[in-house]
């Protein structure tokens, strides 16, 4: 590392949440990495509270810069950071997140032998006397126990935590904001993997995630899943046709009793339930967005006769 030189811009998309963005930049006041070597930049997706007073309480100890847009999803957020990122590496977290204090040197570490790679850490579940949150934070750990088995071959991290050198970012496009709902880290892995670059699983990166969530949240999350990943199936057909995007049956079987074989503070056959449900939800918002995507298509027919 460079003395003086900015090697990490740390990107925040954030929406209407004052309480968990204050909690997150604390958290990056007390990283143990010089201050003078990384920035962090907040992007207001549209919030409809005002968000600059949380920022400006932080600006006389971070290299801050705060950024307002009308609401266009996080994907655009992020890209929008990206631009005005000065630093070599670009280190994405979320608002309702707080990174440990070593989370920037592990990242460093990291991509100072592969410049090049994704870097994705691990997300721990901040939460987890909630019951909805460990369901979701569950989910999560499967999906990272299948896809990211050899950490040097990884497949998919979400976009809650992870470093990207910012040439590789832009090269490949960034995040596409026709994912304005969901399902844009897995287009974005699956793009950066299709341009032959490596993603890495740096499980000692750790963020802190405090997504509180109730029935009524948990549900609808996993419907705007669904209708992300059909918009994902869709992309992923067309960038590997002789591929199926589509997971085996054992895949959601294992998921479904996945938390029988862990541990959890939560009830096991209760957090298989809610496994159940998610997927349930997930189903219908793909044919939700399936549906809306044939009206759309229909209506432009229609106008064009």
């Amino acid at each position: 590392m460079l003395e003086n030189q900015i090697l990490f811009s740390i990107i925040i998309p954030t929406y209407n949440r004052p309480q968990p963005l204050t909690n997150c930049l604390q958290s990056i006041i007390n990283l143990n990495y010089p201050r003078n070597c990384f920035e962090v930049i907040v992007v207001d997706d549209g919030s409809k509270i005002s968000l600059e007073t949380v920022v400006k309480t932080f600006q006389n100890q971070l290299n801050l810069t705060f950024i307002s847009q009308a609401n266009a999803g996080p994907a655009s957020a992020r890209n929008t950071g990206a631009k005005q990122a000065q630093g070599k590496f670009l280190a994405f977290i979320d608002d309702d997140c707080t990174p440990a204090n070593n989370w920037l040197q592990v990242l460093e570490s990291y991509l100072i032998v592969n410049p090049d790679d994704l870097i994705g850490g691990c997300t721990v579940n901040a939460l987890s006397e909630n019951i909805f949150a460990t369901a979701s934070q569950t989910l999560l750990d499967y999906v990272y126990a299948n896809y990211n088995a050899n950490p040097e071959k990884s497949i998919f991290f979400a976009s809650n935590n992870i470093a990207i050198s910012k040439k590789v970012f832009l090269e490949i496009g960034g995040f596409n904001i026709l994912f304005s709902i969901a399902s844009e880290d897995r287009e974005f892995c699956d793009r950066l993997l299709s341009h032959n670059y490596k993603m890495r699983y740096a499980q000692e990166a750790i963020v802190y995630h405090a997504h509180y969530l109730t029935l009524t949240t948990f549900y609808r999350q996993h419907f705007n899943y669904g209708r992300g990943a059909f918009l994902f199936h869709k992309t992923y057909s067309q960038r590997h046709p002789q591929q199926k995007s589509i997971q085996p049956w054992s895949f959601y079987f294992k998921l479904l009793t996945y938390p029988l074989k862990q541990k959890y503070s939560q009830p096991a056959v209760l957090l298989c339930f809610l496994i159940l449900l998610s997927q349930i939800a997930t189903t219908l918002g793909m044919v939700t967005e399936k549906l809306l995507s044939q009206n759309i298509f229909n209506s432009q027919q229609i106008n064009n006769v």
